[in-house]
């Protein structure tokens, strides 16, 4: 079981570069030319589709942030050494850059349909909405992009139940860690 835990933290650290990475690119306006919306304005029922949050420069900025990641990760297992590299990241077929850039990638497309039915649901970007459906849209924002991820691990690892879980734990706690951290040092504009 803890055996579990370390491998997603393993797997997922990188990702928690990319999202680092995003961060500092919408801080400091970097990769501007790519805050395009997604949906480009498009509207479904008098509602934008997504929003004009899900930018493209966050899956290029993510993708990016995750690809260092996992290149930075691979070259520290390989010189430092370990019983604990994952077998599949030292075999030919892996590029890690390549391999983190998708995980990145499929994690920010991941976070998509959860902002559309908000958006249909008239909640604004940012928020969870009222009641029990705030509960579940907040936990469901921490955590959506693990979709993307595992769909794109599934092609390098094998996934079982107890790895999806503990990576819920681990990212819905990273995710709490991250906000607040944005929010003291002027990053975001509220704490969740």
């Amino acid at each position: 079981m803890l055996s579990d835990l370390r491998s997603v933290a393993s797997l997922l650290t990188p990702l928690l570069l990319g999202l680092l990475f995003h961060g500092l690119c919408m801080n400091f306006q970097w990769l501007s030319r790519l805050a395009i919306p997604i949906d480009q304005g498009r509207t479904l029922r008098g509602h934008r589709l997504f929003g004009a949050n899900k930018t493209y420069r966050g899956i290029v900025a993510v993708g990016f942030g995750t690809a260092l990641g996992f290149g930075l990760r691979s070259y520290a297992w390989s010189h430092i050494g370990s019983a604990l590299e994952p077998q599949w990241l030292s075999s030919p077929g892996i590029a890690p850059f390549g391999f983190g850039f998708l995980v990145g990638a499929a994690a920010m497309m991941a976070e998509l349909p959860n902002s559309f039915v908000k958006r249909q649901l008239d909640i604004e970007a940012g928020q969870a909405g009222r009641g029990v459906l705030g509960v579940v849209f907040y936990f469901v924002d921490q955590v959506d992009m693990l979709l993307g991820v595992w769909l794109v691990l599934a092609l390098a690892i094998v996934v079982t139940p107890s790895l999806v879980a503990w990576s819920v734990v681990f990212l819905f706690v990273a995710h709490q860690l991250f906000t607040i951290a944005g929010h003291r040092l002027g990053m975001r504009s509220t704490w969740r």
